[in-house]
């Protein structure tokens, strides 16, 4: 049995989580178009019968400016100081390989384990472009191996994943083989609902967003949606109920697959005040 560990590391909104969701082949991290989506360290599991493959899905690195940052970006270097097989150093092929990337290369390439470069999000760009990003992307570092991707259109992907069970060890199952991520049910489910919400809410929303389950049995999964000011709680609800509702219309499918039967999904906005800030809710919330 070949088995290890594996960081997802770049900058925010490489397109980390949809390569997590991927190569694990379910969907165990939500995505979204904006920046710092994902806030906890996400394993991610791919398991055959003589590999075990796991993915840790890490928030972006960033310059803390809150206690919520303060506290992802401890993740990421908890991570990167952990025993790790493997670092995936994720970089897009749609922006310029910058101050950035570079930043996390350098990170990346001090740990002393193989480095493989993903350049994701090759769809629909031209192979000249391609090219060109991967010629600068080979400039990051002493790299194992480079990939071209889409994650999204899920093109190399088996590629990838064969070179990263190559440089696995031999070792235990971690996970049970029928485990696909290690984060909790109700977690799941406040996270689908959290994507719903960060797809239709723009501006200063969707940082000052986030989701808890707060009761849950057979029939019903209330969720409660924070956000930090009374202003954002009315563009959450919507006139009339219509933005809270269609969240809901949204989180439903995704939630009612995970659990395996329907559910009445019942969604509530509660104003929190700073709650970024407010240590004893970022623990509650696992944050």
């Amino acid at each position: 049995m070949k088995s290890g560990f594996v960081a997802v590391a770049g900058r925010p909104n490489v397109g980390k989580s949809t390569l997590v969701n991927a190569l694990t082949g379910s969907k165990v991290a939500i995505v979204s178009d904006k920046p710092h989506t994902t806030r906890h360290q996400i394993r991610g599991v791919y398991t055959t019968d003589d590999a075990q493959l796991v993915l840790v899905d890490l928030p972006g690195w960033q310059k803390p400016i809150d206690p919520l940052t303060e506290r992802m970006q401890e993740r990421v270097d908890e991570t990167m100081a952990s025993d790790l097989d493997v670092v995936l150093l994720v970089v897009s092929a749609r922006d310029r390989i910058g101050a950035g990337d570079r930043y996390v290369a350098r990170h990346a390439f001090k740990l002393g384990v193989p480095v493989i470069i993903v350049v994701n999000k090759t769809d629909r760009l031209k192979p000249g472009h391609i090219a060109s990003q991967m010629k600068e992307a080979a400039t990051l570092g002493d790299f194992h191996a480079l990939h071209p991707v889409s994650a999204m259109q899920n093109d190399g992907i088996d590629e990838l994943r064969s070179d990263l069970i190559s440089l696995l060890p031999e070792g235990p199952m971690y996970y049970p083989r029928e485990m696909e991520t290690d984060m909790s049910l109700e977690a799941r489910i406040a996270e689908l609902v959290r994507e719903q919400a960060l797809r239709l809410t723009k501006e200063e929303v969707p940082h000052a967003l986030t989701a808890e389950v707060v009761e849950m049995d057979e029939k019903l999964v209330h969720v409660r949606l924070y956000t930090e000011t009374e202003s954002q709680k009315q563009i959450l609800i919507g006139k009339g109920g219509t933005m809270v509702r269609e969240i809901g219309r949204g989180a439903r499918p995704f939630v009612e697959e995970l659990v395996g039967h329907p559910v009445y999904l019942q969604l509530q906005v509660k104003a929190s005040p700073k709650w970024r800030r407010n240590q004893t809710m970022l623990e509650r919330l696992g944050l």
